[in-house]
């Protein structure tokens, strides 16, 4: 099965989380964003990795603004699923933006990244990159897959949502309004595509938020059919 997941953080408790033992041998757990694994590459990190990639299920996760994205893209590049991976370590995978995966049948349209708020502290600590938003060059690929596809796929995954579904979970929970250009992007495509359902993980809930928006954070998901 297809199971979906929001932001881990590099948080090794996941992994004894009840919702962790659901996934068996040949599923696939898609993460949308914030994987936090590769981030300074200690001991304890390269523990995790090996731990994740020796799994008999496959972990893919979308980058979101909390990642080391110099040694993220340090990787090798290959092809997984007809879309374009960095390939970590055994079943541990990183799905490049802009790409279509074809998974049991649907076709996956992922794009990760993001603007981190904590920016300027992250700048001060030497742990920001400018990759985490990404480039019209990027968001010009990920628009040409998708018209590659006739506009149309089944899921689309993302660390960041569209703006106007930003817009609304910012409003309900009282906090500032922070939508950037690739919230725009995103409303663009979710305007122009037809696909069955949406799944992010930046804003941290486990929620439905429109009949085809659900924001992803510590439960583990089976694709909506």
């Amino acid at each position: 099965m297809i199971y979906v997941t929001g932001d881990m953080h590099g948080i090794e408790d996941r992994f004894f989380d009840k919702e962790w033992y659901k996934l068996k041998s040949g599923d696939i757990l898609l993460i949308c964003g914030d994987f936090g694994f590769i981030w300074d590459g200690s001991k304890r990190e390269r523990e995790a990795i090996d731990y994740l990639a020796s799994r008999k299920f496959t972990v893919a996760f979308l980058d979101g603004t909390h990642e080391n994205f110099e040694l993220l893209n340090s990787n090798r590049v290959t092809v997984w699923k007809g879309g374009k991976v960095h390939r970590i370590k055994g079943n541990l995978l990183h799905l490049m933006r802009g790409q279509i995966f074809e998974i049991d049948g649907n076709k996956i349209f992922t794009f990760g990244g993001g603007e981190s708020q904590d920016k300027d502290m992250r700048i001060e600590e030497g742990y920001w990159w400018r990759e985490e938003l990404p480039s019209p060059e990027e968001m010009a690929l990920g628009a040409a897959r998708l018209d590659e596809e006739g506009l149309k796929v089944d899921y689309i995954l993302t660390h960041e949502p569209p703006s106007l579904v930003k817009s609304a979970m910012l409003l309900r929970s009282g906090k500032a309004d922070t939508v950037n250009k690739l919230n725009g992007y995103f409303d663009q495509i979710s305007d122009a595509c037809n696909y069955k359902h949406w799944y992010f993980g930046s804003l941290h809930e486990d929620r439905s938020v429109t009949p085809k928006h659900t924001c992803v954070f510590k439960k583990i998901i089976p694709l909506q059919k």
